[in-house]
């Protein structure tokens, strides 16, 4: 890969984008970020970045799953593929499947939400730098 990583950091609290992003910085991470869906989408559409780090909840209350939805229901081949890493305060609490009981076509019954990890908040940095680490590793080795 050449060049910097590029992460897009999604999340309406900009107090926390601030931080996350000098700590991902820090390590040398080029970071976009996005505030609400719309922004994030548009962001993943031009930026095309590496990894997304994606809040669940924003100003439309689970806002972060209908982009994961949005994301890999396209049919190009980046957005099913693009590593996505929730940012939630639900993750304990909450199974994270899109249809438990029945499936809708795309999604089969029981069906986990199709990202490849979870950050619980608050973020502790150094949580969320090794989980970024894991993730980016798996997706370099199945490309």
């Amino acid at each position: 890969m050449e060049g910097k990583t590029k992460i897009l950091l999604v999340d309406d609290d900009q107090d926390l984008v601030d931080i996350l992003t000098m700590v991902m910085e820090g390590r040398n991470y080029e970071v976009v970020s996005a505030k609400d869906a719309s922004q994030a989408l548009s962001q993943a559409e031009a930026e095309r970045p590496d990894l997304i780090v994606l809040d669940v909840m924003m100003p439309e209350a689970t806002e972060g799953f209908h982009v994961v939805w949005d994301l890999r229901s396209r049919k190009e081949t980046y957005f099913q593929d693009v590593p996505i890493i929730m940012l939630t305060a639900i993750h304990e609490a909450t199974p994270l499947r899109f249809y438990p009981d029945s499936g809708d076509g795309t999604y089969s019954p029981g069906e986990y939400l199709p990202v490849q990890g979870f950050v619980d908040k608050p973020v502790e940095p150094e949580i969320l730098l090794k989980e970024l680490e894991r993730v980016l590793a798996i997706s370099s080795g199945s490309r």
